[in-house]
């Protein structure tokens, strides 16, 4: 049964040169890649895939962008296995990747999703520690040693009270994803709100520790350059009423009340507070005070 990996591409091709070199170099050729380019501009990646000969792999160039949500919808209609991975065009699969999700899948075989060990690593491809990250594993993420299978309100308060997830990494059985769908307008949020869309109707969510992934962190990635203006918190804000109310529906009042916490999301949004009032930027100050101490 290969494992179904789906690269939505949008963005530098060196760092895309490194992803598909990484599939490309798994221990266990067990495997499908299928590289679905959003009009990206240039001819650099449709020559680097046209050489590439191996019958696991194909490349498929869109007309026109179609942006990021709809090419995750796309590689979600198109698979083909039991498992699929949408896998983001500048992280890197570690050689035991594949390996590591497929076993995984036969002893879980009802788990819906499969988060697994992750490093994280920076424009220069080097492992490094950061404090949103040593947050989300040290602080937020479920205490436990090994594999961990978990559902309900017990995951979804965990994740309303802060995201841990590293979305490029998870492994989805392809039956539950397409259950659900990616909402409009939560362009930074969507991976979260798709993954609690799966809690909230019963999924179940595998923590496998191997590491196996590495996770690119950027410092103007797009989740960062979106803080100046605070478009990133009011789309928080709404994404976290409607989780709220989510939750309501099915009686969890500790997601609930996590939603309408939300509070890693303020410590975000007030960690960002002190440089803002020295560049004396008075819109983000505006927004990241609302964020921090509102509703």
């Amino acid at each position: 049964m290969p494992l179904d990996i789906f690269i939505p591409y949008w963005g530098d091709p060196g760092y895309m040169k490194e992803t598909v070199r990484s599939v490309l170099a798994q221990d266990n050729g067990d495997w499908l890649l299928t590289v679905v380019d959003d009009a990206y501009p240039g001819t650099d990646i449709a020559e680097y895939m046209a050489g590439i000969q191996d019958e696991r792999v194909r490349y498929i160039r869109k007309d026109v962008n179609a942006g990021i949500t709809e090419n995750y919808r796309t590689c979600v209609g198109m698979a083909t296995q039991e498992v699929m991975v949408i896998l983001g065009c500048d992280d890197v699969l570690l050689p035991n990747y594949v390996d590591v999700i497929l076993a995984a899948h036969r002893r879980f075989p009802d788990a819906a999703i499969i988060q697994p060990g992750v490093q994280v690593i920076d424009e220069q491809s080097q492992v490094v520690a950061t404090l949103a990250d040593s947050v989300k594993q040290k602080i937020v993420r479920p205490r436990g040693q090994g594999k961990q299978l978990i559902a309900g309100e017990a995951i979804a308060s965990n994740l309303m009270h802060g995201d841990w997830l590293y979305w490029p990494s998870l492994a989805f059985r392809t039956d539950k994803i397409r259950e659900v769908d990616f909402r409009d307008g939560f362009p930074i949020i969507q991976d979260l709100a798709l993954i609690m869309d799966m809690i909230y109707k019963g999924d179940q969510l595998l923590i496998e520790p191997t590491v196996c992934f590495q996770y690119r962190r950027h410092s103007n990635s797009a989740s960062s350059t979106k803080l100046v203006d605070g478009s990133r918190f009011a789309g928080e804000r709404e994404y976290f009423a409607l989780s709220a109310e989510q939750a309501d529906a099915l009686g969890w009042r500790r997601a609930k009340r996590a939603a309408k916490l939300r509070l890693t999301s303020r410590a975000h949004a007030l960690s960002l507070l002190p440089q803002a009032v020295l560049d004396r930027n008075s819109t983000a100050v505006s927004a990241l005070v609302r964020h921090s101490f509102g509703k």
